[in-house]
């Protein structure tokens, strides 16, 4: 009430203009405190502040360029792991093949070992061979033969193997050795080894093996004399021929030398015939019953040649090759899971004369004669000279022969 009865009365100016200071001040105060308030609320966020989101996204960057670091070493280290898994493989098939090595290397040497505590003259050949610088042959022959076939054995000396200087000359011109194979009787030193070490002292044409004569055992005598003669001859083809059986060395030679390339020959007159159930009967087989009615193909037993490396196959595998009572079958079994080329030829099989005679006029000479109703030539002893004299290929023809 006094305020508005100083302003409406003109008077007291004194008393208007201090209320209008205060005014004044209040607005300013006012003003000031809005400042005040306001720059509060609006403060701008330190240097430290505004840098974080900055941090995270280099921590975030950071960590991703861990993880592909990460992933590039996980990728080396799979790189390099499937290197050592390759390395370790070549070491592997390395150590294989060495150990494939020694293995013959120690076949071998145990064969010349026991050649050398049974006095045999193989051993000297051996040693021979290997001062000379383990030389190759074309073929080693192994005519298998029984205490019991002296005159057999007579009967080849005086047909188509030669003896004495012109064996050893076939052996360094033509690089093919004959050897007749047996093993020793049950009571080893017995009358029948002594009566062979003579008969050996006075030819020199044996093969002593380290096995017991029988004729069940022939399985094993088959496996035996392959490992020993691919310890002894290095040569391209091992034959096995019956002493039953008429041969011309000629032929045999230039046959099996059109092989020689090949690494894997098993070459004979190829049969599958009928499995024998019936224990009465020739060629029983007690193991029928994995057959069938039928033997798969494999070479008979007169005549046949295999490649060094089969030999040498069944040398180092010698333990746990199964034998079957047949021996041929033995043989064909023992490669049928192999990856061998299996070779039928017929003049490894020729009959006696007529058979061999013709062929031998028409040019196709046979390699090998007998006569199948017998399994081997009929009353050989007897009758091969006649086989060799109709036959039998000319002296002139082994000896000009090139293998």
């Amino acid at each position: 009430m006094s305020w508005r009865r100083g302003a409406a009365g003109g008077g007291g100016g004194g008393d208007g203009a201090v209320a209008r200071r205060w005014v004044l001040l209040l607005c300013a105060g006012s003003f000031s405190l809005g400042l005040l308030f306001t720059s509060g609320m609006w403060t701008l966020p330190e240097a430290t502040e505004v840098a974080k989101p900055n941090e995270r996204r280099g921590k975030e960057a950071e960590l991703a360029a861990v993880d592909c670091d990460s992933t590039k070493v996980g990728q080396k280290q799979d790189f390099r792991d499937t290197l050592q898994a390759l390395d370790t493989h070549n070491a592997v098939q390395t150590l294989d093949k060495t150990i494939a090595n020694l293995e013959t290397e120690l076949s071998a040497a145990r064969t010349l070992q026991e050649s050398f505590l049974n006095g045999s003259p193989v051993s000297q050949e051996y040693k021979a061979s290997e001062s000379s610088g383990r030389r190759k042959y074309l073929m080693v022959i192994g005519i298998n033969t029984a205490f019991s076939s002296r005159k057999r054995r007579d009967s080849i000396r005086n047909t188509w193997m030669p003896q004495g200087e012109k064996r050893k000359k076939l052996e360094e011109e033509k690089g093919i050795i004959i050897r007749f194979v047996i093993g020793h009787s049950a009571i080893s030193g017995g009358i029948v080894d002594r009566a062979i070490a003579a008969e050996d002292r006075k030819h020199g044409d044996f093969m002593r093996l380290d096995h017991v004569e029988g004729y069940l055992e022939l399985s094993g005598k088959t496996k035996t004399y392959f490992a020993t003669a691919v310890a002894l001859w290095d040569a391209n083809f091992y034959v096995k021929v019956d002493d039953d059986v008429h041969v011309n060395i000629a032929t045999l030679g230039q046959i099996l030398s059109k092989h020689i390339s090949r690494p894997r020959v098993y070459t004979g007159c190829m049969k599958s015939g009928p499995v024998l159930s019936d224990k009465e009967v020739r060629y029983y087989e007690p193991e029928h019953w994995k057959f069938g009615d039928k033997y798969f193909r494999h070479a008979t037993g007169q005549l046949y040649a295999i490649s060094k490396d089969l030999a040498t196959y069944i040398s180092l595998n010698k333990h746990v090759l199964h034998k079957y009572v047949n021996e041929d079958v033995s043989l064909g079994a023992w490669f049928i899971g192999l990856d061998v080329e299996h070779i039928d030829d017929r003049r490894l099989c020729c009959g006696t004369p007529p058979d061999c005679e013709w062929k031998a006029q028409a040019g196709n000479t046979c390699a090998a004669s007998f006569d199948w109703r017998c399994s081997g030539i009929c009353n050989t002893v007897e009758n091969i000279q006649g086989v060799h004299n109709k036959c039998g290929e000319s002296e002139k023809a082994l000896w000009t022969a090139s293998f």
